[in-house]
């Protein structure tokens, strides 16, 4: 697997973990944004957000005095953020190809087996990533309302709302967009929040948008075969993935995974509950990471 740092912004192992933000190229050629926080010298956790999301999903993580003593790496993931944005479909529907995105962001950077987190779109990632490397270069994995794969018993459906994102006609795209946003949480953010995370969703490309819809998911060959641990945290007023099948599945596919489902959050406990989430995180990468 080819997978390098732009040179002039990255020298040196060392000096990635201080760049805080460096290029990635993947296999395909797409290069993808990097960025790093916390110690630079901690165990690592790779963060991969959700669709229409980018590495600012992850602010709360990045903050928070609970997870300072971790070296935090977040990336974009195709066609989100700052990374590259191909057009051709195949980019987005071939799961493999966001696996290796992953694989790539861990070996350029350096990381010694990192805990990887994925919010959603990015735990369906991170199944891919396993299906296609394993777990042996990884400590673990915490999935956040993850896609365990793309089954209508598993996801809420909302035809419109996902018809609408990929229309051609600009206002009704991005009032879809906005909808979208909304459903992510039970308790919304403060404005602020709202309109950075609309932001995030406006910068998704629109081929993406209509391709990630089909992507392929290795479900049982990534997620059943893992042997390290995993966390999947849920929850339980989710409006876009359904809690209790993705959890029933999951298990059937991995009994050795654990699992918690937070009663006052939606789709992004990670915002919506943060405190909580970020001790849940701490502790769970403290029994997992190497020392």
């Amino acid at each position: 697997m080819a997978a390098t740092i732009t040179p002039a912004q990255a020298p040196t192992l060392a000096g990635i973990a201080h760049a805080r933000q460096y290029t990635v190229t993947a296999p395909d050629g797409l290069r993808l944004a990097v960025q790093e926080a916390g110690n630079p010298d901690g165990p690592a956790i790779v963060f991969v957000h959700g669709l229409l999301g980018s590495h600012l999903s992850w602010a709360a993580q990045l903050a928070s005095p609970a997870l300072q003593r971790y070296r935090l790496i977040t990336y974009d993931l195709r066609g989100h953020g700052l990374s590259g944005k191909p057009a051709d479909a195949a980019a987005y529907a071939d799961g493999r190809r966001w696996a290796d995105d992953l694989a790539a962001v861990i070996a350029a950077s350096g990381a010694r087996r990192p805990l990887v987190v994925g919010w959603s779109l990015g735990a369906a990632v991170t199944t891919n990533y396993l299906a296609a490397y394993g777990d042996a270069e990884i400590a673990g994995a915490v999935y956040v309302g993850g896609v365990i794969e793309l089954d209508p018993a598993q996801i809420v459906p909302h035809p419109r709302v996902y018809r609408d994102m990929v229309s051609p006609d600009l206002k009704t795209h991005l009032d879809a967009e906005r909808e979208f946003i909304g459903l992510c949480f039970a308790r919304q953010p403060d404005a602020a929040t709202f309109q950075r995370l609309l932001a995030n969703a406006a910068l998704a490309s629109p081929d993406m948008q209509a391709a990630v819809q089909s992507m392929t998911v290795e479900a049982a060959k990534g997620l059943g075969a893992a042997r390290k641990p995993m966390l999947l945290i849920y929850g339980a007023r989710d409006a876009l993935v359904q809690a209790a099948p993705s959890l029933d599945r999951a298990r059937q596919l991995n009994p050795r995974i654990r699992s918690t489902v937070y009663a006052a959050s939606g789709h992004a406990p990670f915002l919506e509950e943060a405190e909580r989430f970020n001790q849940d995180l701490a502790a769970f990468a403290a029994s997992v990471s190497p020392r």
